[in-house]
């Protein structure tokens, strides 16, 4: 009995760790996947996830095939506060475009976007799961708190140089500056299932503005490896599709991942399918360790939950 609860301490000792920040002990990457996460790296974390693509477009319509590569760069950058992160993404693209009437090689950065998020709410901050050490099931029962996601708000710019048209097809020129706002859902599912979603509107008040989101489901499999499936929706005036992808991640150490993915669409105007391997890594050396908050100061909104979800605990109890 005393060996038990001093696991028990133990577990609550780490519960309450993980409530308090946004740093882990182990690197928290957003990818393989594209939707982001409502936690923020930690204050005066800096990380970079990169990844390189080969991909392969098709489109029965147009009659054209494009096929080449991709390299993607994310840096993320915590500021201030724990809740707190800028974001500066770079995508370059080379590919052989072959139509009926050309052939070409072409090569520019497609994407740039500078961003910041900030952590709204965060269901486990400055509560505290308690642990009867003296029931397994009571532990080990169904939790309706997880059911409540964290929840970040997020706004950024696009910044388009005049090479990007080379990737267009519509014939309308981009606006060379447009504003980007995404609402990021987490949940988490016990100890080994994540629930991220993320709604965004891209490129607001232009030609080519998109109402898009993302649904990313992953699950671990030990401590080192972990596995996602993800799907993509866009819905704009010139590109509506949807995505899917699947693919897994893997821990060098605490801060290092290297990860694989491979993903396709459902429509064949065009058709697009690409595979890719990344590489994540976070510089910690100027991290200092947030100090926990004293007991007793929940939100209002947490003590109102914990009223409403101690009668189902205690009856689960009895039970």
């Amino acid at each position: 009995m005393i060996c038990f609860k001093k696991i028990a301490l133990c577990c609550t000792l780490i519960l309450v760790f993980k409530a308090q920040a946004q740093f882990t002990d182990q690197i928290n990457s957003n990818r393989p996947g594209k939707s982001m996460m409502a936690f923020a790296v930690g204050k005066s974390i800096i990380q970079t996830e990169t990844g390189i693509n080969y991909f392969k477009e098709e489109h029965n319509l147009m009659n054209y095939t494009a096929k080449g590569f991709t390299g993607d760069l994310a840096i993320r950058w915590g500021l201030f506060k724990e809740e707190l992160e800028l974001l500066a993404e770079i995508q370059y693209q080379k590919d052989t475009y072959e139509s009926l009437a050309s052939s070409m090689t072409r090569s520019a950065v497609r994407q740039t976007t500078f961003g910041a998020k900030y952590l709204v709410y965060d269901p486990f901050k400055n509560y505290e799961e308690k642990v009867n050490v003296y029931s397994w099931k009571a532990n080990h029962r169904f939790k309706w708190r997880q059911f409540i996601p964290a929840v970040a708000g997020y706004a950024g710019i696009n910044l388009n140089f005049s090479e990007n048209v080379v990737f267009q097809n519509s014939g309308i020129p981009e606006e060379k500056i447009s504003p980007k706002a995404m609402l990021i859902a987490q949940n988490h599912f016990g100890t080994r299932w994540v629930l991220v979603t993320n709604l965004i509107y891209n490129k607001i008040g232009t030609e080519y503005a998109s109402k898009d989101y993302v649904i990313t489901l992953t699950r671990g499999i030990n401590k080192n490896l972990s596995i996602f499936a993800e799907n993509q929706g866009y819905m704009g005036k010139y590109y509506s599709d949807g995505i899917v992808r699947l693919g897994a991640a893997y821990l060098l150490n605490d801060d290092m991942q290297i990860d694989g993915s491979f993903g396709t669409n459902i429509k064949n105007t065009p058709s697009i399918f690409y595979g890719g391997i990344g590489f994540s890594w976070r510089f910690r050396n100027n991290y200092k360790e947030v100090k926990l908050p004293k007991p007793g100061t929940q939100s209002k909104m947490d003590k109102k939950m914990d009223k409403a979800l101690d009668k189902k605990k205690r009856k689960d109890a009895v039970e």
